[in-house]
């Protein structure tokens, strides 16, 4: 048995799972990885408006912490040879559903070929560093077209 968990540990398990940490997306501000890819799904953490280069998170601008949010998010993609269209569900965690619209504006101007993910938008009582919004998702490399 010592034998079979030895051979899992050292052969199987390092090619099932990845974990993600780019020099482009802001370091974890919790003890979580970024993102982790188990057989060729790539599940992303939330993704908060935290500019990589400062650490500086965008509080008062919904629209840009949105773009900051998206952009990290592709950071992390992209490092695992994804892009936005490869995502298959997207988790959007805001601060006050007023800014819903100013977020959907955002949001959609990543996917350039206006195919969107399965999603999620709920408000919530407060966000780390009291943020107006967080951002996370799942993606699949050549994903299924979006059914209607």
């Amino acid at each position: 048995m010592k034998r079979f968990l030895l051979f899992v540990c050292l052969f199987v398990l390092p090619f099932s799972l990845s974990w993600s940490q780019e020099p482009a997306a802001p370091k974890p501000v919790a003890p979580f990885s970024p993102a982790v890819m188990s057989n060729g799904t790539l599940y992303l953490s939330g993704q908060l408006p935290q500019i990589p280069e400062t650490g500086v998170m965008i509080k008062d601008d919904v629209k840009k912490a949105t773009e900051q949010s998206m952009k990290n998010m592709g950071s992390l993609l992209k490092q695992n040879g994804l892009d936005y269209e490869d995502l298959v569900m997207i988790n959007i965690y805001m601060a006050n559903m007023d800014d819903y619209k100013l977020i959907n504006e955002t949001y959609a101007s990543f996917f350039k070929k206006k195919k969107f993910p399965a999603r999620v938008a709920v408000q919530v009582a407060r966000l780390p560093f009291d943020v107006p919004v967080e951002i996370s998702g799942i993606a699949v490399k050549g994903s299924a077209k979006p059914r209607k």
